[in-house]
């Protein structure tokens, strides 16, 4: 039985997964996930979902040469269709826009999909706050974030339970208005902590830092295309970008230093 080897992205998910879980890994791709958590007794069984056939033929391959066709099924279909209401505890979809992920759930709990689910573990590759914002919005308490580098991009991991009562501790004021750590500086509001993670700006550290200087310098260049065109609307885009780059430039400024 061949030993499954994941990459750091993949990994963090896989920590996270509790030791116990029926899983099931929505977009598998090749199911190292599932067929990792699986083996490293994370999950006693596990479901990779994979719509498109050439990634599902590779997933069918990789439970193969593993040995693992007792505890891990490949299920061809289009997000949560693979798994039944009340299967699956708990969830993981990584390596999709942040759009997409947020639509996934959304039909998916509207068929029932995410009854009895007590984990949900999502790796948005671009659109964080989308996510963030449909949790919020649906039930879903953001426990945790985690953001590492690999291969030269950035990567969140964006960790959720169901709101409930013993929930409360992770969320009391998790999206309510605050300040930094000294109590000095820009206000952090709603829209703030769903652009940039309530957890990772408790947190920040070096990679958070890059990231958001770099989204700085994409929005400078939007801007300044902006600039040159002569369309109405142009002008309004333009300040908003301004707005947003100022916002996020003070935050970066008020993080503590020790953590960068």
């Amino acid at each position: 039985m061949s030993i499954v080897k994941l990459s750091r992205r993949l990994a963090q998910l896989l920590e996270q997964i509790p030791t116990g879980s029926v899983l099931a890994d929505i977009g598998s791709d090749h199911a190292l996930l599932p067929a990792a958590a699986v083996q490293e007794g994370r999950a006693v069984r596990a479901i990779a979902g994979e719509v498109n056939p050439g990634p599902y033929e590779a997933a069918r391959r990789t439970v193969a040469e593993t040995g693992l066709g007792a505890a891990v099924e490949v299920r061809r279909g289009d997000g949560l269709d693979v798994v039944e209401a009340g299967e699956a505890d708990c969830i993981t979809i990584a390596g999709m826009g942040g759009g997409l992920i947020a639509s996934i759930l959304e039909r998916g709990a509207a068929a029932g999909k995410l009854n009895g689910v007590k984990q949900l573990l999502l790796q948005p590759n671009v659109g964080e706050d989308i996510v963030r914002r449909w949790l919020d919005r649906n039930g879903w308490l953001l426990t945790g974030e985690r953001i590492l580098e690999e291969d030269g991009k950035i990567y969140e991991v964006l960790a959720a339970i169901p709101s409930a009562a013993e929930a409360a501790p992770y969320g009391a004021g998790l999206y309510a208005d605050s300040t930094l750590a000294d109590g000095n500086g820009p206000i952090i509001d709603r829209e703030i902590k769903y652009l940039m993670g309530p957890w990772l700006l408790r947190s920040g550290g070096e990679i958070f830092e890059a990231k958001w200087r770099s989204e700085i310098d994409k929005l400078k260049k939007i801007r300044e295309s902006l600039s040159r065109s002569e369309q109405g609307a142009a002008e309004e885009k333009s300040a908003e970008l301004e707005a947003r780059i100022r916002k996020i430039a003070e935050v970066l400024e008020c993080l503590p230093k020790d953590r960068l």
